[in-house]
């Protein structure tokens, strides 16, 4: 196999040279670097990146913690990660995972930095208490890490979307279009994002001066069927529901089904929005109401942050304050809601 030293006998110039070629660590007179390309090309050399990792001390390479990816949001989270890593030259490892415990955290955590990853990024949704590992002592061990989808935490990066903010403005959309009996079918209550939503939707409720105890709330599990099954229990309770926030836009779409099964017309007898305007959002009949999350940057911004971090330690300069970062929502009004 051609090493470096042959490129850089075919190419008259030194093995440095070419090695600051190849790795983009310094610059090279354009010409000099044509000449390597060119004599790296022809006698077939191919870089030994294993080699080239314990030289630079980084393997170019963070991993990515998620489950879930039979959902739209953490499916388009690590979508923007993927796309934003590229862009920096990063691959990524994939660790799908079951919902976790502080054990199962921790053996994961073990087995991705003995992969010596560049840095972590921890896409599990909160969920109950799993989130109770991330203490500083277990993370002073690790690559740096940034979180998704959490509630604030000191000494934490953590990226994630506006949901208190985006249901807000999701239930104020509802109440401005005269709508007094505005039910919310979440998702599993033990979600930090549906404990967020849920917020979102009484303060809304609250300032306008309207009921929002917990029989205006149908427990759902994100998909459809349980957006129907929502939909009928809120009937059951309150005959004169006149709107719907659903948390998520597949619990909405069975708010539709329902609707029609029960003879209700959306949306003059009942106004329904939704929650991540899913692409079909826009061809639900009617053209459904959502909030847009702008989870892509989210996965991007997630990125983004650990590449600072990452160049900070391998430098060894302090590291970027730790920061809570959350894409602003956008409320998308179609005819759902009776706009």
């Amino acid at each position: 196999m051609p090493t470096v030293k042959d490129v850089a006998s075919k190419a008259s110039v030194s093995p440095g040279t070419v090695s600051n070629v190849l790795t983009g660590k310094r610059p090279v007179a354009v010409t000099t670097r044509k000449r390597v390309l060119q004599a790296s090309d022809e006698l077939g050399y191919e870089p030994n990146i294993l080699a080239r990792s314990l030289i630079n001390r980084r393997s170019d390479t963070i991993a990515v913690v998620t489950s879930g990816l039979d959902l739209f949001g953490p499916s388009q989270a690590v979508t923007g990660i993927e796309r934003e890593a590229d862009r920096h030259g990063y691959a990524i490892l994939l660790e799908l995972v079951p919902w976790l415990d502080r054990s199962q955290a921790l053996r994961a955590l073990t087995t991705l930095s003995g992969r010596q990853v560049d840095g972590i990024i921890w896409a599990v949704p909160e969920i109950g208490d799993n989130r109770e590992w991330a203490l500083d002592a277990n993370l002073q061990r690790l690559p740096p890490i940034v979180f998704l989808s959490m509630a604030p935490r000191s000494g934490l990066s953590i990226v994630a979307a506006a949901n208190r903010l985006g249901a807000k403005l999701a239930t104020q959309h509802l109440v401005r279009q005269g709508r007094r009996a505005v039910g919310f079918i979440s998702g599993p209550s033990d979600w930090w994002e549906v404990h967020e939503r849920r917020g979102g939707w009484s303060e809304a409720l609250a300032e306008a001066g309207l009921l929002c105890d917990d029989s205006w709330i149908a427990e759902g599990d994100w998909f459809a069927s349980s957006g129907e099954r929502g939909l009928h229990a809120l009937l059951e309770r309150h005959g004169d529901l006149d709107a719907v926030f659903a948390a998520n836009d597949q619990m909405a779409l069975g708010v539709l089904r329902a609707a029609h099964l029960t003879g209700r017309r959306v949306p003059d007898d009942l106004a329904v929005c939704g929650f991540d305007n899913v692409p079909e959002a826009a061809y639900f009949w009617p053209p459904l109401t959502t909030v847009e999350q702008h989870l892509l940057e989210v996965g991007r911004e997630a990125v983004r942050i650990l590449h600072r971090l990452i160049d900070a330690r391998l430098a060894g300069e302090p590291a970027p304050e730790p920061a809570i970062t959350s894409p602003h929502p956008e409320l998308i009004i179609r005819e759902s809601s009776g706009c």
